[in-house]
């Protein structure tokens, strides 16, 4: 899983696999989950992000995962 957040358009996208997406569905207004062609779910995007979310603190637990940093 990836969090990517793109300062220039304040939007935030959450990769949940490696598989492309081909289909796309808004949930509520500027979250947009994406799906593949099995109909999995590979992605969320939300669109005003720092308006929905709080992106500054990120707390993880018991994730059975190696956790990675890479400075912006």
């Amino acid at each position: 899983m990836k969090l990517n957040y793109y300062l220039e358009t304040d939007s935030l996208y959450i990769d949940l696999s490696e598989k492309t997406s081909v289909d796309s569905v808004e949930i509520s207004e500027g979250v947009v989950l994406d799906y593949d062609a099995e109909g999995n779910l590979v992605g969320i995007d939300i669109d005003n992000a720092s308006k929905k979310v709080q992106l500054k603190d990120l707390t993880l637990k018991r994730l059975p995962a190696e956790i990675h940093k890479i400075a912006a």
